[in-house]
């Protein structure tokens, strides 16, 4: 498993000059850098937690002001880098359960922390663009698996105020995979 770093900014000239910035501090790869809504930045990159820790910290050094969140995951799981701006439609799901966040950071830290105490699935983790700036994780399993998920991905954002909401969904019809997305 690897370390995520990821920074998200108020600003995106400042969010391109702190990616450029959390590049050039360590050697680091970059997953994705890019605008999203309402005119935030969100800067998204893997390596060592040394390098990739260093490159945060740059980053938040140059954007200063402008840093709405950050984080650093060491052994992320491999599920989150592949959901991040990805989508899979499942065969056949037992449920589904969804997170919806205020804070892109929140909903990188509550896959994470959904697939690695429970046996889900994640479909997509949406990070920000054309929903307003918020963020939602998408999971399936069996609904006990779900229901877990969703509970340990919710833990984190609820004490801080950043889970908009949480649905578990019991055997779900399989058309409404078709327009998640």
């Amino acid at each position: 498993m690897e370390t995520i770093g990821f920074l998200e900014l108020n600003s995106i000239a400042k969010g391109i000059e702190a990616a450029d910035a959390m590049l050039k501090a360590a050697e680091v790869r970059l997953i994705a850098a890019r605008p999203s809504c309402p005119g935030k930045y969100h800067v998204l990159i893997t390596g060592e937690v040394a390098a990739v820790q260093s490159s945060v910290d740059a980053g938040v050094a140059v954007g200063a002001g402008n840093v709405v969140d950050q984080v650093v995951i060491p052994r992320v799981h491999p599920q989150v880098i592949e959901a991040i701006g990805m989508s899979t439609v499942p065969e056949r799901a037992n449920a589904v359960g969804i997170l919806e966040y205020f804070s892109v950071t929140a909903s990188i830290q509550g896959a994470d922390a959904a697939v690695k105490a429970a046996d889900v699935t994640l479909i997509e983790v949406r990070l920000g663009t054309g929903i307003g700036g918020k963020s939602y994780v998408v999971m399936t399993g069996d609904v006990a698996a779900v229901n877990e998920g969703v509970a340990a991905g919710a833990a984190g954002a609820e004490e801080t105020g950043l889970l908009v909401s949480q649905v578990v969904i019991p055997s779900p019809h399989l058309e409404l995979f078709q327009n998640l997305y």
